[in-house]
């Protein structure tokens, strides 16, 4: 509240004349100093079909031939090569990063071809936004990686958009500054590129698509500035080659039926790009970056996080009380699950507990049951070995009572031999008769 109370005195602060020369007035000149001293950075990310002449586009640009390996396009899905390279002119520095969609518009199912360069863009802004939130910060040092201007590729069918161009912008405006420029211009003759400027405006405002445009509020660039934006999309050629007109030499591309000046504006509009994207508003594209589309990004995750600048009530908000705020929500959140863990957790002891009872109990009443079986069937070998028993008993008698009627008999009939034996040896006519 302190601070709040202090930048509204502030606001009434008074202007007092000087009496003599102080010196402040340096002061643009030593921030000029500083940031030559520093350099600076440009990330530039190329969008558009496999080619339009991309590449070949950013080196005539730059007045240079970036060296890099030729991409391979048989991945299945947009891959972002990105190629840094440091340049110097004069006594400027400039870290110039190159980002380029390797892949965009070759899948037959194109309705996710956006989401990689999305995923990217997002990828900078989290960067930078994690090295911002660090105690220990060394923004001076760290290497922005977030792309300044994004150069979308429209290939020069002459006809209208194609629904990859439109979704694909449309996806991206929220997060970079859109430049369409209209990819190998000689392809279509002046009067059809007139009307497929008009036509890809006019689809553009129809579908809600947010390009770049130049600003015009710095009175010194207003009025280029809104003559260019007039001019948008941008019908440019690049190339390398250097051919002699006249008696200089300029770049051009040679065909049968003539050449074409890349830098003759009567030709193309690649001069009209090189000044806007370059040498006017390079610092403006930097600007835009940070101010609009990085501050969306970073107003959005701080408030999925939780923070915000404003109470309920509408009353201002310090990051100390949104902490404290968030803390207490959290720990509060910690001892709820804290609390529901534990009562899950007794829960599940006492089904637990329930689950062990009932199997001891099953196992009883199943311990009862073979028991029960194993004495009956004790019984059952008892009952039947004691039948056997008595059976063998009176098997046993049977036996030797038959064994003793068989001596018998046989005593019986050996005392009737020997009775005849003797009547026989008494009467010997029983011999011949």
């Amino acid at each position: 509240m302190a601070a709040a109370e202090i930048a509204r005195q502030g606001e009434g602060c008074r202007t007092v004349p000087l009496s003599g020369h102080v010196g402040f007035d340096s002061l643009p000149d030593q921030l000029v100093n500083k940031s030559v001293n520093h350099g600076f950075c440009f990330n530039i990310l190329c969008v558009g079909e496999t080619g339009l002449g991309k590449s070949t586009l950013m080196d005539t640009l730059f007045n240079t031939k970036f060296e890099g390996e030729t991409a391979s396009h048989s991945q299945p899905g947009v891959q972002l090569k990105s190629s840094t390279y440091d340049l110097q002119e004069s006594n400027v520095g400039l870290k110039l990063t190159v980002v380029g969609t390797v892949g965009f518009g070759d899948q037959i199912n194109k309705e996710d071809s956006y989401k990689p360069i999305v995923e990217f863009i997002d990828a900078q802004f989290e960067a930078y936004l994690q090295e911002e939130l660090k105690i220990k910060r060394v923004l001076h040092n760290f290497h922005d990686s977030r792309i300044h201007a994004c150069l979308y590729f429209i290939a020069p069918t002459g006809h209208s958009l194609k629904s990859l161009d439109l979704v694909t912008m449309k996806k991206l405006d929220s997060k970079v500054n859109i430049i369409p420029i209209i990819a190998k211009s000689d392809a279509i003759s002046k009067s059809e590129l007139t009307k497929f400027k008009i036509k890809i405006t006019s689809e553009l405002v129809s579908n809600g698509v947010q390009i770049y445009q130049f600003p015009t509020d710095d009175e010194s660039v207003a009025e280029i500035n809104g003559t260019m934006n007039a001019h948008l999309p941008f019908a440019v050629i690049g190339s390398t080659e250097e051919l002699k007109i006249g008696n200089k030499m300029m770049k051009a591309r040679q065909y049968p039926w003539g050449t074409v000046q890349v830098e003759n504006e009567a030709h193309c509009d690649f001069v009209k790009l090189r000044e806007m994207l370059i040498r006017v508003n390079m610092e403006d594209l930097r600007e835009q970056t940070h101010t609009r589309h990085y501050e969306l990004y970073r107003r959005c995750k701080l408030e999925e996080m939780g923070f915000k600048d404003t109470d309920p009530d509408s009353k201002p908000f310090s990051l100390q009380e949104t902490y404290e705020a968030k803390r207490n929500e959290f720990l509060g959140e910690l001892q709820k699950k804290e609390e529901e863990m534990r009562q899950m957790f007794v829960q599940r002891v006492k089904e637990k507990e329930a689950e062990l009872k009932e199997a001891e109990k099953e196992l009883h009443e199943k311990f009862d049951r073979l028991k029960k079986l194993h004495q009956d069937e004790k019984k059952k070998l008892e009952d039947k070995k004691k039948s056997l028993d008595d059976e063998v008993n009176a098997f046993k008698q049977r036996k030797t009572a038959a064994e003793l009627l068989q001596s018998q008999a046989q005593q019986a009939g050996g005392s009737q031999t020997l009775k005849r034996e003797k009547e026989r040896k008494n009467n010997p006519w029983l011999c011949t008769e």
